[in-house]
């Protein structure tokens, strides 16, 4: 079955979204763990942002990091793998707007790039540290970063859909 050239586009711009945040994600993880030593900081902009190399091995932000069995990093590969599935099901069926393919383009890089990761070395780099006086965020990385504001996307274009349609009265 042919599919409008439009659609075509759509997901391969959506595909190629989600290759540029892998590449990125995993360029900048292998910049970082090149250039600063595990555990190491460099302030960016005082009181505010560092860059520093450390590990992760749960899941984004640091959450279940504290699970170090087997189970626990099997269980998140196994997750990544099928949100990944679900995500490229999604993308092959989105005939919504843009917007939508853009936010699982990004959740699709993101969850890729944490992936790899995880099967390659059981743990992620994680290097991007934001702090504000006496509040520190746990620190992340690109990915991470992909897949929060993919999810936010796709949260937006829900509401913004549910505001549109017409109410029943």
């Amino acid at each position: 079955m042919l599919m409008p050239t439009s659609e075509k586009h759509v997901r391969a711009l959506s595909l190629f979204l989600a290759g540029v945040v892998f590449l990125l994600d995993q360029g900048t993880k292998w910049l970082v763990a090149g250039t600063l030593a595990l555990g190491e900081t460099r302030t960016v902009i005082s009181g505010l942002f560092n860059l520093t190399h450390v590990h992760n091995r749960g899941a984004a932000f640091g959450l279940f990091a504290h699970f170090e069995s087997v189970w626990a990093a099997a269980l998140l590969i196994v997750f990544s793998a099928v949100a990944m599935v679900l995500v490229l099901v999604l993308l092959w069926r989105n005939h919504a707007p843009q917007l939508a393919g853009w936010g699982l383009a990004l959740i699709l890089g993101g969850a890729a790039g944490n992936l790899l990761d995880r099967l390659r070395a059981g743990r992620v780099v994680d290097f991007l540290d934001f702090h504000l006086g006496s509040y520190h965020w746990p620190a992340f990385n690109v990915a991470d970063a992909a897949i929060v504001v993919g999810a936010a996307t796709l949260i937006y274009q829900v509401l913004q859909r549910r505001h549109e349609a017409p109410s029943e009265g």
